[in-house]
């Protein structure tokens, strides 16, 4: 019985000691540390296979080639673009009232077009054919009297010559002859007068053009004068002469001339496009804005114009007989053309199957392309969709 209590005991110490932690063997998080490199070393494999697939990844993009063409066949360099308005080189006209009176009827319509002399607006002229038929009374008892007045005149020349009547009678009868005849001028000009009202109640349409608007309606009182046009019935505009105004600042005076070669594009029909000439530069700049008002006319106006119109001017330089001949310019499409993060004007060519950008210089636009002064030569291929993400990448050109 001795022994085995002293065997059980034996092999409690022993389970007790298996239990027994020692201190100076290393952690199992340490034995486990060791499969966390070889993981670590296996992610970062995988990543730089992955990026070497994807540097080595070939990027679709669509191409245009590079053109470059004569400075003669497109036409002079532009130097110069603002926004302005479509205006008429008489500016409009405003047709009011010369005597009082209540509108009766119209004519016109917003939008028709008249010629000169024709009828736009009719007053009540009762008041003023009265007043012609009292002033053709009076003057009819003018001459009357007049007639009367001579015959007198010479029946006392008589009576004089006989010394039956004295001299004083004698120049009673002749005044009263000479205040009858000028009675007549008088009520002649009264009826001159009286007639030019009459006509002053029909307005006429002092030029060709077309009406822009009625101001008042039918039955309102019109007079002359008073504040701001008050007085003004229609205004019309002579279309025959199309011109737009635009506003230069000081600083690129330097770039317009009288005489220079424009082009107007209206914003209502951004794919017409209007030959235009500069005709006037206003004496004064605006101080506040610090620009200067320039028109230029449009020589092939047509009916899409119409005042008030938004439209962008451009300017162009004046061609140069000498380099005519031999200047070259390089087109590209409007799409080639882009911005890097300084504001820099570049365009990505590719060559050998990788792209790059290219710093350029534009020089305005070439109808729907652009020009290009200096960065490119001619003939390269540069992309006009999607750009790839860095200098150097491995691109494709797609179809």
């Amino acid at each position: 019985m001795a022994n085995d209590s002293g065997s059980r005991q034996e092999q409690l110490r022993n389970d007790l000691e298996s239990l027994r932690l020692d201190r100076q063997a290393p952690p199992q998080r340490r034995r486990r540390g060791g499969w966390g490199k070889y993981i670590a070393a296996l992610v970062l494999v995988v990543v730089a296979v992955a990026g070497w697939r994807m540097i080595g990844q070939e990027t679709p993009v669509r191409v245009a080639q590079a053109e470059a063409v004569k400075a003669s066949e497109i036409g002079p360099a532009p130097v110069l673009s603002g926004s302005g308005y479509i205006v008429t080189g008489d500016r409009y006209v405003s047709i009011g009232v010369r005597v009082p009176g209540r509108i009766d009827e119209y004519f016109v319509e917003e939008g028709q077009g008249v010629t000169a002399g024709d009828k736009l607006v009719q007053l009540d002229d009762r008041d003023y054919q009265a007043a012609v038929q009292s002033t053709e009374a009076s003057l009819a008892v003018a001459r009357a009297n007049v007639s009367l007045a001579e015959a007198e005149l010479a029946r006392g020349l008589k009576l004089r010559t006989g010394k039956i009547l004295s001299d004083q009678d004698l120049d009673v009868l002749v005044n009263k002859s000479q205040v009858a005849r000028a009675t007549i001028q008088q009520l002649e000009a009264q009826l001159s007068q009286a007639r030019v009202n009459l006509e002053y109640t029909t307005l006429r349409a002092p030029t060709d053009g077309v009406i822009l608007a009625k101001l008042k309606e039918v039955g309102e009182i019109a007079v002359p004068g008073g504040f701001a046009g008050s007085g003004d019935l229609v205004r019309m505009a002579n279309l025959s002469d199309m011109r737009a105004e635009v506003d230069v600042n000081e600083a690129d005076l330097n770039r317009v001339h009288m005489g220079q070669v424009a082009e107007v594009v209206p914003d209502a029909y951004p794919d017409a496009h209007y030959e235009a000439g500069v005709v006037k530069l206003y004496p004064q700049v605006d101080r506040q804005k610090g620009t200067l008002k320039i028109e230029v006319k449009i020589l092939n106006a047509d009916a899409k114009l119409l005042p008030d119109m938004s439209a962008r001017v451009t300017f162009f330089a004046d061609p140069s007989p000498q380099a005519a001949s031999s200047a070259t310019t390089v087109l590209v499409p409007e799409t080639a053309l882009r911005q890097n993060e300084r504001g820099d004007s570049v365009v990505w060519v590719v060559e050998g199957g990788r792209a790059r950008q290219v710093l350029v210089e534009a020089a305005g636009s070439a109808g729907d392309r652009i020009r290009i002064a200096s960065g490119l030569k001619g003939g390269e291929a540069v992309i006009v969709g999607d750009a790839p993400g860095r200098d150097g990448a491995s691109v494709r050109v797609a179809e």
